[in-house]
């Protein structure tokens, strides 16, 4: 995995030894998301994807403590199995927007984000690149690098799940 530090986005970069098609379903099929799609040790009680553009993820992130964060992304390109486009931004349990500020971050930290990532395939591998367009200026840059890096790690197990339940079935 590379990581790479801009000053208007951080770019992470990883292969996966699975095909393109599996990998693009773990990133955006809620089941598979309810299992990755936390910083370590939180987990996701919550999550709904409308792929389509226009169409909304809305998710919860439940820390270790039992606090709930939600959020949700509005998805700006959908092109199965390459890429995903969505703007971010922090929400309620109905997924409406909230301000960042309501789950404590400071007022650097803007409304909304846009978050890229692209499978490109590699024989029987993917390479996944994840732009978050977040400045440096954003004092909860680091730990929301940090936090992606984490759920990184996390794909790994449930590809190899899904792979499995795939040769099964």
């Amino acid at each position: 995995m590379s990581l790479q530090v801009q000053e208007d986005a951080f770019v992470i970069t990883r292969t996966f030894d699975a095909p393109r098609d599996l990998v693009f379903e773990v990133f955006t099929q809620p089941e598979h998301l309810q299992q990755w799609f936390a910083p370590k040790g939180f987990t996701v009680p919550h999550c709904t994807v409308d792929l389509r553009v226009g169409g909304t993820f809305h998710y919860c992130m439940r820390s270790p403590e039992g606090n709930d964060y939600w959020a949700r992304g509005i998805f700006q390109e959908v092109a199965p199995p390459a890429r995903i486009v969505y703007a971010d931004s922090f929400a309620d349990a109905e997924g409406n927007a909230v301000s960042p500020s309501f789950y404590g971050m400071t007022e650097s930290h803007p409304a909304e984000t846009l978050v890229h990532i692209s499978f490109d395939a590699r024989g029987d591998a993917t390479i996944v690149t994840l732009r978050h367009e977040l400045p440096e200026s954003v004092v909860e840059r680091g730990s929301t690098q940090q936090g992606w890096l984490e759920m990184f790690e996390r794909v790994e197990a449930v590809l190899l799940h899904a792979r499995a339940e795939r040769i099964t079935t």
